[in-house]
């Protein structure tokens, strides 16, 4: 078992609904596009599947996926939508968890790697990508970038959302690379607000390649999005693509 928080039931159960906007066409559309892509005709794993947001619809495209879950009550969710047959998922972590086969593709979205807690578990993340990738495959992470120039000294706190409905602001402790994440979000219409809060541990780019080279992988493509827009100092986020050597 890694150091990751677990999923509780009501949250597995408001997840979808909460997550309404990055299930969304315009969100989903050039995700799909870019995985399927880099799949072709063979089979995809994701990481941390959760309710299927991605692994779902990306089978319904044809790509066979498997999945690999931490939480019981996110796989209850998605299972759903698709029967064991259709999209079979594991329950497990995603450092240590392993299924059969080989697969053209490894794939872990919306900054999930960040819900293992130490840098050893996402080396073990990276090594575990490899060891189901066939010759030639590629793994794929989303993932933020750290806004850590957007706080002066003596300040800790980052907000990303600021709207009626939610305040989400994250906290950062600089020493132990670990980021936590603060959501007030209304709760009914009688006015109250429930908060919740997350621990992830943040990664540069540069420190994802020092991973990726640990585990065999090599770098093939950085892009900001999934449209493939180019990455620069002011990018928001990134979707980095390694290949594992022929």
């Amino acid at each position: 078992m890694t150091s990751s928080e677990m999923w509780t039931r009501a949250t597995a159960d408001r997840y979808d609904a909460e997550e309404k906007e990055m299930s969304s066409a315009a969100v989903l559309g050039p995700t799909l596009d870019f995985l399927a892509g880099l799949a072709g005709d063979g089979r995809a794993l994701e990481f941390a599947i959760g309710t299927g947001r991605v692994g779902v619809p990306l089978r319904e495209r044809g790509v066979p996926v498997v999945g690999i879950e931490l939480s019981e009550h996110m796989a209850a969710v998605l299972r759903r939508k698709l029967d064991e047959d259709t999209l079979p998922v594991v329950i497990g972590d995603m450092a240590t968890t392993t299924v059969p086969g080989e697969f053209a593709l490894v794939y872990l979205v919306y900054n999930t790697i960040t819900n293992l807690l130490t840098q050893d578990e996402q080396v073990e993340c990276f090594r575990n990508a490899a060891r189901h990738l066939a010759p030639g495959g590629r793994f794929v992470i989303e993932l933020g970038v750290p806004p850590l120039r957007f706080l002066p000294p003596g300040q800790v706190a980052v907000p990303f959302d600021v709207s009626e409905d939610h305040l989400g602001f994250d906290t950062f402790d600089l020493v132990e690379q670990v980021l936590r994440s603060h959501h007030l979000t209304r709760d009914g219409d009688d006015g109250h607000y429930r908060r919740d809060v997350s621990r992830h541990r943040y990664a540069w780019p540069a420190e994802l390649d020092l991973m990726a080279r640990l585990a065999g992988l090599e770098p093939e493509r950085r892009v900001a999005d999934w449209d493939g827009a180019p990455f620069t100092q002011d990018s928001p986020k990134h979707v980095s693509v390694w290949r594992k050597p022929v």
